[in-house]
């Protein structure tokens, strides 16, 4: 080989025509003359400075020069897969192997009774901000994670836009030999950036993943889910009555995609982050698991935690002693409740404990599919949830958690008249309040506080191939930032200098690795700090501050002024059961000190205590500030994030259209669906509008006369007659009116609208059809418009 160079070396010397590395095209020179740029004196072709090496050598024609192919990224032989299984609001008491009452999860039980389970694994107190935490290795304020996309605010630590700078370990993996999928709930993307015509950038496949299947924002349907496939929206492949359900699509494609790869490349590792978005609301199961847990929580959630207290014991997740912390004020003792509320709440529990297990169902289904390839034993699983269970849906439950996001709570009656209903896909259900305080058991409080109730989660890790220990238990505190340094240590890796270009920050995670095999291993971590919408706590060598705040009040230098924090000695008050502030009054005050040093270090600052209100603040958009949008037919759905916003203020919706001989029926717009929205629309040869306030009633105008044959002019005029009152759910009240070609055909009164979201699923605009649930009962499925539609303008007052 080195003669053969020699000699192809020496035959360039004497040959006029060089190949230009940029054209690729032969360049006549004068024996004699210098050589041109991008080749050496030889007459070689020599690299430009940006492109890749070529260790091969080019000749003027094919004969006279030695390929060098790119190399192909491929992971080390032995490589394992990695399977980060990421459930959502399971509380610490909600898994079989973490002391859950009655709820069966034998998949997820088994991988715990082969690997490990940790007790002490802490996350952030909120959906995003977890996800964000786990892929990246940093907190989330440095992530500019600090809330949930839907509520960010212009400050780094709360914008949404996660810095190249702190790469993924998506991004670590795939150019190291790894494919990557992600699957299910994602919320790391911008609201504002979830549209067709935004950048990638933000998407799963802008972050290193090589394919998505999935939902972009926090929650959907299960039963009629708003879809991202890689880098478009497509809609669900069957319908609710073809028994399509998301969790069975999820592992579908989990399946397709490791199939893909495996038949390509046997040897080739994954990285699946597979995240199904359960237990979070909607809880929608089959009915015919909701009737396996008939009758099995009627003793209550009192009765439940006391349960789960003593088989967190037995399993040793609890140590021996523990003791339930104190009931939070809010929660009523379960004797003390009507017969109606025992009913209607047992029921709701009933539905949750199904969806659970069916979650653990399709886990199982994973599993068994790696096992089939040969592949579990050296598949690093790891399985925890995103933060603590939920109240979001209140004192007494919600059949549509859209309203909480509205301000909204309806009545005992209400809810119980969607019993019969609640887990299918007429509901958008979350349980009582009472059952995430038990799901969390023995902890104080939930998801969205800082308490360990809305941050200690289970953490199940299994590796048989390199993990020897069966079923222990470690107790070292971790948190979501370690786990992608632990996958690095174990890969033998390190966080890239630079990704794409860009360079990384340090990782704020520590290895957890060591622990795998030695159950005593010490951590070499500092303090971790909690912050989530004002409340705060930091943790650091067996102690734990908590400063409590009151969701969504707005933080005032008076009130910190005169902080108010909690203290427990965790090292010996495992459930955070009894405050010693009083007694330890200098420790408090180092730990206080600690959490403001670490919130200046890591971006949390401005603390902010408001809650879904923000959701109403504006965020920047891809075009200039405009009151006219103009829509046609034949485009996808518009996310509500970017589409014209017409809550709370007086606006028009016109369209020009074509009624066909022989009349035509069918969307003109809408947005939003069942649990509210609105619609514009012909049925009946008539014009019709109708809003729907968050699935409570519908406000209907319908035209006194019917349409003409030919191209018309299709009006709706809305007039606010006040502002809305946000905080109590109110919209703004108003006339709406109805024109054909000019001339008003009905107006009625609207005393109530949508406040502040029409959905959080989707559900965008559209015309010419309605997507997901339709957002009016006088029409089934999208309803698409049967004439032409020449254009949709909305005008948006002030």
């Amino acid at each position: 080989m080195k003669l053969r160079v020699l000699i192809l070396a020496a035959l360039t010397l004497s040959v006029p025509l060089l190949l230009t590395a940029r054209y690729g095209e032969a360049i006549a020179q004068e024996d004699g003359a210098s050589s041109p740029p991008g080749t050496s004196r030889s007459g070689m072709v020599t690299p430009a400075p940006n492109q890749q090496h070529f260790g091969g050598v080019i000749g003027t024609t094919i004969g006279q020069s030695l390929a060098d192919w790119p190399k192909l990224a491929r992971a080390p032989e032995g490589a394992p897969n990695i399977l980060l299984i990421m459930l959502d609001d399971v509380g610490f008491a909600q898994l079989g192997s973490y002391g859950a009452h009655r709820i069966q999860t034998p998949n997820i039980d088994r991988l715990a009774k082969n690997g490990l389970r940790y007790s002490n694994f802490h996350t952030t107190p909120l959906c995003s901000p977890t996800r964000a935490a786990i892929l990246t290795g940093r907190n989330h304020h440095s992530v500019a994670m600090g809330v949930i996309t839907e509520l960010s605010t212009g400050f780094p630590g709360y914008n949404g836009r996660m810095p190249l700078s702190h790469g993924m370990l998506s991004e670590v993996l795939m150019p190291a030999g790894w494919s990557t999928f992600a699957l299910g709930k994602w919320h790391l993307t911008p609201v504002e950036d979830v549209n067709l015509a935004a950048s990638r950038k933000w998407w799963p496949l802008g972050r290193g993943f090589d394919r998505y299947y999935g939902f972009l924002g926090g929650t959907t349907s299960r039963f009629i889910p708003w879809l991202t496939h890689d880098n478009h929206f497509v809609r669900p492949p069957a319908t609710p009555k073809e028994g399509y359900h998301l969790l069975t699509d999820m592992v579908d494609k989990a399946r397709e995609y490791i199939l893909d790869v495996k038949h390509i490349a046997p040897d080739r590792p994954f990285f699946m982050y597979f995240s199904p978005g359960g237990t979070r609301a909607p809880h929608h199961v089959p009915e015919e698991w909701i009737a396996r847990y008939k009758g099995q929580f009627d003793e209550g959630w009192d009765h439940y935690r006391e349960q789960a207290l003593e088989r967190q014991i037995e399993l040793g997740i609890a140590p021996a002693g523990t003791k339930l912390s104190p009931r939070d004020p809010s929660i009523p003792e379960w004797k003390n409740l009507t017969p109606q509320q025992r009913n209607v709440f047992a029921h709701q529990m009933e539905v949750f404990a199904a969806y659970v297990s069916f979650v653990d169902h399709h886990v199982g289904q994973l599993v068994q599919l790696l096992e089939e390839l040969g592949q579990l034993d050296n598949t690093l699983i790891l399985v925890t949830s995103d933060n603590g269970a939920s109240i979001e849906g209140g004192p007494e439950g919600s059949p549509n958690e859209v309203l909480f996001f509205n301000n909204v709570q309806v009545s005992l009656d209400t809810i119980a008249a969607s019993s019969d209903k609640w887990g299918g896909p007429e509901t958008f259900p979350i349980y009582a309040a009472g059952w995430a305080w038990a799901g969390n058991t023995p902890f104080l409080r939930w998801k969205r506080d800082t308490t360990r109730g809305g941050t200690a989660e289970p953490m199940i890790v299994h590796w048989p191939a390199a993990i020897k220990a069966r079923g222990e238990i470690r107790t070292q505190f971790t948190h979501a930032i370690d786990v992608v340094p632990t996958v690095l240590d174990l890969l033998d890796m390190e966080m890239p200098a630079s990704i794409n270009g860009v360079a990384q920050a340090p990782m704020e995670g520590v290895s957890f690795a060591s622990t795998f095999a030695n159950p005593d291993a010490e951590l070499q971590r500092e303090a971790q700090y909690f912050e989530m919408a004002g409340r705060r706590a930091i943790y650091h060598d067996g102690w734990r501050a908590y400063a409590p705040w009151t969701f969504g009040q707005e933080i005032t230098p008076e009130d910190l002024a005169d902080p108010k924090w909690m203290l427990f000695n965790v090292k010996e008050d495992f459930s955070e059961s009894t405050d010693v502030a009083d007694k330890y009054p200098e420790k408090l005050e180092e730990l206080r000190r600690l959490w403001w040093t670490q919130a200046g270090r890591f971006n949390v600052l401005p603390l902010d205590g408001r809650a879904v209100i923000r959701q109403a603040e504006p965020r920047p958009q891809m075009a200039a500030p405009r009151s006219r949008y103009v829509y046609h037919a034949g485009a996808g759905e518009v996310s509500s994030a970017v589409a014209a916003n017409v809550l709370n203020r007086s606006h028009t919706i016109t369209a020009d259209v074509v009624i066909p001989d022989g009349g035509a029926e069918g969307v003109l717009l809408a947005q939003g669906g069942r649990f509210a929205g609105y619609s514009f629309f012909v049925k009946g040869d008539r014009l019709h509008y109708v809003h729907n306030y968050l699935g409570l009633e519908e406000y209907s105008v319908t035209s006194s006369v019917e349409l003409p044959i030919g191209a018309v002019k299709l009006r709706y005029e809305f007039e606010r007659s006040a502002p809305p009152n946000l905080a109590a759910g109110k919209g703004s009240p108003g006339i709406g009116r109805l024109y054909i070609d000019g001339s008003q055909v009905a107006e009625m009164e609207i005393p109530v609208t949508v406040p502040l979201a029409f959905s959080l699923s989707g559900e965008g605009l559209c015309v010419g059809w309605d997507s997901q649930s339709p957002a009016a009962s006088a029409y089934h499925d999208e309803f698409p418009f049967s004439g032409t539609i020449r254009q949709v303008v909305v005008d948006l007052a002030n």
